[in-house]
């Protein structure tokens, strides 16, 4: 009998399957980054017709949609085939941490007061995830890519811009965690 997997793959795992992905994409001069599906979904859907942004070759993209509806594929089979209702093991320094926030101890890796139906329903709630998304789609358009974009591709292709913008976006975790969340929550 298979064993279910109900914990987060080690970060080491990760870390590898990441660096071999890296490698091939810049061997065959690609880049990465998951903001750049929805610039593809829109010149696609001819919204280069109407913004010179959208203006491209979406077809030589083609297979960052396909990594797109992979990742969406993969995140639906681990939750149907590999999870369990298990609680996440987490630190206890971790968890008084979210205490002291004002979250209960978590039972999944999405805090129930950020991403339960209840919270999503909620005005604070809504307000909180309708900001943040506004920010990030912002954020990751003003920036050039988003973190995932610079922080794995732009710094594997040794880019000085995604350094930069890698240490904005620990700087602005920073300032949400411990300056703007305790005021939230």
């Amino acid at each position: 009998m298979i064993e279910l997997i109900t914990q987060p793959w080690s970060w080491w795992f990760s870390g590898a399957m990441i660096a071999a992905i890296m490698f091939f994409l810049l061997f065959f001069g690609q880049s990465f980054g998951f903001s750049s599906n929805l610039r593809t979904i829109c010149a696609a859907a001819g919204l280069g017709k109407t913004n010179k942004f959208f203006d491209f070759n979406w077809k030589s993209q083609i297979w960052n949609l396909v990594f797109l509806v992979g990742a969406i594929l993969g995140g639906f089979l681990t939750k149907q085939f590999l999870s369990t209702d298990a609680p996440v093991q987490i630190a206890q320094s971790t968890i008084e941490d979210l205490s002291k926030l004002g979250f209960a101890a978590p039972e999944s890796l999405q805090p129930a007061e950020l991403f339960g139906l209840e919270a999503m329903f909620s005005l604070k709630g809504f307000m909180i995830l309708a900001f943040g998304g506004l920010m990030v789609g912002f954020g990751s358009r003003y920036a050039g890519g988003c973190t995932s974009g610079h922080a794995i591709s732009g710094l594997s292709d040794l880019q000085i811009p995604s350094l930069i913008a890698v240490m904005g976006f620990f700087a602005g975790g920073l300032i949400m965690t411990f300056l703007i969340m305790p005021l939230i929550f």
